[in-house]
């Protein structure tokens, strides 16, 4: 029971196989397979099992297997691809990994004449995938004739080269025979030489039948040569006859395992390279961050798997964009396709289905386009250059793969992008419940003194002397001031912070700048005392002159909040190489290396975290750090020995116009 438990949490859906091959019936085999699919609302895969990567199909049965692919995936089937000698344990190995639970499979009309016979391939599967349902659905006559495990005709023939290979080995092998001969070597030795001369034309040569030439030509040459009488076919000895029935049936079977290895040995490098390709796409797509990475990835990835041009389309905010080409022999290149290709790519963008060269949509055009998707969502188009020649199942099923991990890619960056808008979403809704929690609580009491303060004036005015109305103008000034300056940083600041702050550069003097902020500074200035050191030459600068000035007056309001009655506070100025700067410094207390730290940090203050009893908000140095970051400049806190801090920032010149 536990068992069954742990299998139904690992594939708690149905999962409905079903075998494709180049069968004319096989599309009525997928059809039910999607109906069974749909009717248990049943995850749906197409699997062929294949005995070899080469293209081992005639070419009409090619074209019935390619379009079976196409139908199998119009149905919404998953397309695999394996290959395996044996097939019906494929299919069930395949099955079993997968959480396959329900089988769909053809029958042939195949009968076993003989006891030796191999069974049926649906009564292999029964016998091996007892726990599975299998459906088998009535196949064609025509299956009788279709065997994929032979090769056309066409391969088979031996081209001249293969037969001269033959005839040298053959040359050779006799050559050497006669030296063991004459060397007083054995019969048995010398046969041995031409069953080595059969297994080196079965290396050396494509055509299988070459090592039947050459088996049967070792025969005949053995006779000729070795037997007495010599340089005559007769035989005098009944013995013979079986040895060289022997010699004939042991370079035959040299013969095709040597050509059964080649095979498997060609057929797994290029598994090997198959899966180079899948790994490095992986490896690849988990580097790249962007769109137009991903893109490039996949396109150089298909270029290395089938060697044809690709073209790559990428959606961006759900709109097609333009494409880019990769040719065989260069990198990608901008794309001016013709209007009929462009109204390919739409339908496919549109339809979300495959179209163009090979199918039934868009027939005449040059390249065969997929979309980049997973379920409705499209990531792009890939264009592939097939000239109109089917690619192999295998081929395809690979070029499937890559798209998927593609997709996959374009998916997470799409998903990285949401989480990284909705944490920035969340921070402004931090920074703004931030604004409103201070102002709430900072507000409060210039607002409480003006409204005081007004309120005298208004019901006592004629009883107060001047020096007591004086001192209410003033704090009411003072309380308005501050609460100017509070609001010219605050709207700075939220405009920096979500980027819709444009400076308003022109060419400006710097020591007329620091004049016009020592104007509007903290009254209470009178009670410091504040030196200027000017530059020994004229220091020009482009620059927005009024988040300049707010700069400058942040800085020296702040060293006048924070210093003793009768600080000296001296302002600095120059330039520095493509930079320059306003040096503010004063011989106060001092930060401590916490608040230095957050200096810059909004709402922090060096008494408390949020606003201290000086009636600051911490918006003042953050705005110089956005001000000096937006001229491409920097800001520092430094000591001023003996005690005391020097606040320095830098701007960047820009280029002056002598004219301007």
């Amino acid at each position: 029971m536990a068992h069954e438990t742990e299998t139904k949490e690992t594939f708690p859906a149905e999962h409905v196989l079903v075998c494709l091959s180049p069968s004319p019936t096989n599309k009525k085999i997928i059809c039910e397979a999607s109906k069974l699919a749909k009717a248990f609302h049943a995850n749906f895969t197409a699997l062929y099992v294949a005995k070899s990567q080469e293209n081992s199909l005639t070419p009409e049965d090619s074209e019935r297997l390619h379009n079976n692919f196409r139908y199998a995936e119009d149905k919404g089937a998953a397309i695999t691809s394996v290959i395996a000698e044996n097939i019906p344990f494929a299919i069930a190995e395949f099955a079993r990994v997968s959480g396959v639970t329900k089988i769909v499979i053809g029958r042939s009309n195949t009968k076993r004449y003989h006891f030796w016979d191999k069974p049926p391939l649906t009564e292999q599967l029964i016998l091996i995938a007892p726990n599975i349902d299998i459906y088998i659905i009535p196949d064609s006559k025509n299956n009788n004739k279709i065997n994929p495990g032979n090769k056309p005709v066409g391969q088979i023939i031996p081209t001249w080269r293969d037969l001269v290979i033959t005839s040298i080995i053959l040359a050779g092998m006799t050559l050497l025979g006669i030296c063991f001969s004459k060397l007083g070597f054995t019969e048995a030795n010398i046969i041995m030489v031409y069953i080595f001369g059969a297994l080196l034309s079965a290396i050396m040569t494509k055509s299988p039948l070459c090592s039947l030439i050459s088996s049967f030509c070792s025969v005949l040459l053995f006779n000729y040569f070795f037997t007495a009488p010599r340089l005559t076919f007769h035989v005098f000895e009944p013995g013979y006859s079986f040895t060289f029935i022997i010699m004939l049936i042991t370079a035959l079977l040299t013969g095709s395992l040597a050509y059964r290895l080649k095979d498997i040995a060609r057929e797994s490098a290029q598994s090997a390279f198959h899966m180079k390709v899948l790994f490095d796409t992986n490896q690849l797509l988990q580097k790249n961050r962007t769109t137009d990475e991903i893109m490039k990835v996949l396109a150089n990835q298909v270029l290395q798997l089938l060697d044809k041009d690709v073209i790559m389309y990428s959606v961006k905010e759900g709109i097609l964009d333009s494409g880019y080409i990769y040719t065989t022999d260069g990198d990608g290149n901008g794309v001016k396709t013709s209007g009929y290709e462009n109204e390919v790519v739409k339908w496919v963008f549109e339809n979300k289905k495959r179209a163009g060269a090979t199918t039934g949509v868009f027939p005449d055009s040059k390249y065969l386009y997929l979309a980049i998707r997973i379920k409705k969502t499209v990531f792009g188009i890939m264009g592939v250059k097939v000239d109109k020649k089917v690619m192999s199942s295998f081929e395809y099923s690979i070029l499937l793969s890559i798209l998927g991990e593609g997709a996959l890619a374009l998916e997470n960056l799409e998903n990285e992008k949401a989480k990284e808008k909705a944490y920035l979403m969340a921070q402004n809704e931090k920074l703004r419940a931030n604004i409103l929690r201070t102002i709430s609580h900072d507000l409060r009491t210039p607002l409480t003194s003006i409204s005081g303060n007004a309120s005298n004036l208004l019901n006592h005015y004629k009883i107060l002397d001047d020096d007591i109305l004086k001192q209410i103008f003033s704090d009411i000034y003072d309380d308005s001031e501050w609460l100017i300056r509070l609001v010219e940083n605050l709207l700075s600041v939220t405009r920096f912070e979500n980027g819709e702050m444009k400076l308003n550069k022109s060419p400006e003097i710097l020591s007329d700048v620091i004049d016009e902020a020592l104007k509007h500074i903290d009254r209470s200035k009178d009670e410091h005392q504040i030196y200027i050191q000017p530059s020994e030459e004229i220091v020009m600068a482009q620059l927005d002159a009024k988040l300049v000035i707010q700069v400058i007056i942040n800085i020296v309001n702040n060293a006048i909040k924070y210093t003793q009655k009768g600080s000296i506070i001296t302002i600095k100025y120059g330039s520095l190489n493509e930079y320059v700067y306003v040096s503010i410094s004063d011989n106060g207390p001092g930060m401590d290396n916490n608040t230095r730290e957050h200096a810059f940090d909004m709402f922090y203050t060096g008494q408390n975290g949020i606003a201290d009893g000086k009636r600051s908000m911490g918006l003042g140095l953050a705005l110089c750090k956005a001000v000096s970051d937006a001229h491409e400049g920097r800001i520092e806190i430094l000591d001023n020995k003996p005690s005391g801090c020097i606040i320095t920032f830098y701007i960047k010149k820009g280029e002056i116009n002598i004219n301007e």
